[in-house]
């Protein structure tokens, strides 16, 4: 039977073998389930061009078995057309005086070396890492062709990666001249005298900085007053950027486009030039500083009695780490053990009104570095999260999910807010699709978890439950995890939807301008409300722009942090081979089962090839890999001693074998 040629449109996912695929998104809301097979396959002679992530209008082929295949008609739009990888030359072309150069990307899914004519070669040489746009590239049979934008260093050197890292995913750490030159006249104008007027004073308040150790810039700062009839006045204090960075100047262009700051393993790229940053916007102590603030006048149960926002200037008069004031926060004898154990339990209560109220709880263990000389990792450390981090983060949420109420439609404001006219910043978290959800049921169920689903939808306080079963256990990351993959991303949307992850009908972001472009838009929109001027309707589009590329820069950066912690993993099990570890099972398929080392996080994967005690099947219905002869199983969760066999830092995958 003929069947209509039927032609689509979608974004293309390319993996390691280039083959790719597309999502019949049509096909799944009709009921169909969540699997490769209901995505259409496009084999590497059928991609004509078409790269990873790229927006493509598809041609199907007639029916010929259970998988869909196709063929890419053209590429509507591209993903990205710049790579990071290494200059080779084609070894025929040796001694000649016209040589053959391509680069060899680094990016795994990109299937095709790129082609640099001698003309765009702009000094660079064989063997060097190099960033390189693709310039032309018309016939799919052919290479496409580049042109050097930046030569990054030699490979395998700790600047050199770090830096392709970040400049492959957009961030380059390097600021323009016209932006270090604009920052440093606002650095040297310093706070002015008429800039102190209108500001509501809080120098004489004790007022102090939670941060790492290891931080270089504060954006905020808590102040803590008692006042009387066992009230207590405490004031969240955020760097008040938008005092400095103009809308539309120089600096705040490039802070737009940028949208986040990068914080890699062994560096920081920030958003704005660190004149400002790390100085004349950071919170450090002993100096005044001007802030936005959100002051709220609360009982010890944790209820807002009272509250006011609206620009300020502070003195801080300590800066604690994390370390420092968990345990001031646990000894009588230390100074401001009672401020900060009366900010503590008024935290807790916050907490236990937010999961009350549906939030999940989805803290997962991190790791960091401690780097010897040219940057190789000598040791790795978990990060700890005790009672001064959730402290801080709670009076965060509770700043900015304020802000959100007061600048958000229906919260009965005598004044209208930006909002009324239909233009606001939020950050918005969907409920989870059923597809994920259905996904995340069965995963559980393999681990023997069986969770009900209502509508659809396993219930957070469920969740919540079983992580709460799980706290210490070996699987209990592996399932956070998981809990978080079925969980749809949050954004920055102008159309309200609520945050579903904090239990929050209204949220945004305005505690963190020094490194969120958002925050910095949500100080704007604030300050026109506090004003009483309007938002004109003609700018809805500007803010849908900022909220989608915000959006985008964010999961950018996050995909550059995980690949520098990544790459810091491989190296340091590089020097490790042969050595034994133990370690958690993090991922069961049919070539093999992911091992996570329990102190340093690193994943590698252990080959089914290299079992070489027994034949092992994958059993995808219970997700456990079983020997044929002696039935012996390995599933998620599983405590396993392996060994370290080898590593590719090119590719940032290590390899362990049984021990």
């Amino acid at each position: 039977m003929k069947e209509k040629r039927r032609i689509l449109e979608g974004t293309i996912s390319i993996n390691s073998k280039g083959v790719g695929y597309v999502d019949l998104g049509e096909e799944k809301r009709q009921g169909k389930k969540n699997d490769r097979k209901t995505d259409v396959e496009i084999d590497f002679k059928h991609l004509k061009t078409a790269l990873h992530g790229d927006t493509v209008e598809i041609v199907l082929h007639p029916r010929s078995g259970e998988r869909r295949t196709g063929e890419v008609a053209r590429v509507i739009s591209r993903a990205k057309n710049r790579f990071v990888g290494v200059l080779e030359k084609d070894p025929a072309s040796f001694g000649a005086s016209n040589g053959i150069f391509f680069l060899k990307p680094d990016d795994t899914k990109m299937y095709t070396d790129i082609l640099v004519p001698e003309s765009k070669l702009h000094g660079a040489k064989p063997n060097q890492k190099i960033f390189v746009e693709i310039v032309s590239w018309q016939d799919p049979r052919k290479a496409p062709v580049g042109k050097v934008l930046k030569i990054l260093g030699r490979p395998g050197e700790n600047d050199t990666e770090m830096h392709a890292i970040a400049i492959e995913k957009g961030f380059d750490s390097v600021l323009p001249e016209e932006i270090e030159k604009e920052a440093q006249k606002i650095k040297q104008a310093g706070l002015k005298k008429e800039d102190y007027k209108d500001r509501r004073d809080f120098r004489k308040t004790l007022t102090f900085t939670i941060d790492p150790s290891d931080a270089k810039d504060f954006d905020d700062a808590i102040s803590f007053k008692k006042i009387n009839g066992g009230l207590f006045e405490i004031g969240i204090h955020i760097a008040d950027v938008t005092h400095y960075v103009k809308k539309g100047g120089a600096i705040d262009l490039e802070a737009r486009e940028r949208g986040t700051s990068v914080y890699l393993v062994d560096r920081t790229i920030p958003m704005l030039p660190e004149v400002l940053s790390n100085d004349l916007c950071s919170l450090v102590p002993d100096k005044d500083r001007f802030t936005m603030s959100a002051v709220f006048e609360m009982n010890q149960n944790g209820e807002v009695l009272k509250e006011w926002f609206g620009r300020t200037v502070i003195h801080s008069q300590k800066r604690f780490s994390y370390e420092e004031a968990e345990k001031t926060i646990k000894n009588k004898n230390l100074a401001l053990h009672e401020e900060l154990s009366i900010l503590n339990n008024i935290a807790r209560k916050l907490t236990k009104r937010r999961f009350d109220s549906g939030a999940i709880s989805l803290d997962q263990e991190e790791v960091k570095f401690m780097l010897g000389e040219g940057g190789r990792p000598i040791k790795v450390i978990k990060k700890v999260r005790g009672d001064s981090n959730k402290l801080i983060e709670e009076f965060m949420l509770l700043a900015n999910k304020r802000v959100a109420e007061l600048l958000s439609k229906g919260t009965h404001q005598k004044v209208k807010s930006p909002a009324d006219e239909g233009i606001f910043l939020y950050r918005v978290h969907d409920v989870p699709s059923k597809e994920k959800m259905e996904e995340l049921a069965h995963f559980l169920k393999s681990l023997g978890y069986n969770l009900k689903q209502k509508n659809g939808i396993i219930e957070n306080h469920d969740l919540n439950k079983l992580l709460h079963t799980l706290d210490g256990k070996p699987e209990q990351d592996t399932v956070s995890r998981a809990i978080v993959r079925s969980m749809a991303k949050a954004i920055y949307s102008t159309k309200n939807i609520g945050h579903y992850g904090l239990a929050f009908e209204f949220y945004t972001h305005f505690t963190s301008p020094i490194r969120r472009y958002p925050d910095i838009v949500v100080h704007r929109l604030l300050l026109e409300h506090l004003a009483n001027r309007k938002i004109n309707p003609s700018h809805f589009k500007e803010y849908e722009q900022i909220s989608r590329t915000t959006s985008e820069q964010e999961k950018r950066a996050a995909e550059a942090e995980r690949a520098s912690i990544k790459y810091k993993q491989v190296e340091y099990m590089s020097t490790r081979l042969g050595e034994k570890f133990e370690g958690v099972i993090s991922g069961i398929t049919e070539w093999g089962m992911y091992v996570e080392e329990l102190e340093t996080k690193c994943e590698g994967l252990v080959r089914t090839r290299d079992m070489g005690d027994d034949f092992y099947i994958f059993n995808e219905k219970k997700l456990e890999l079983v020997g044929q002869k002696t039935k012996r199983k390995y599933r998620f969760g599983d405590k396993v001693k392996i060994k370290v066999k080898g590593v590719d830092l090119e590719r940032k995958t290590i390899d362990y074998i049984l021990a």
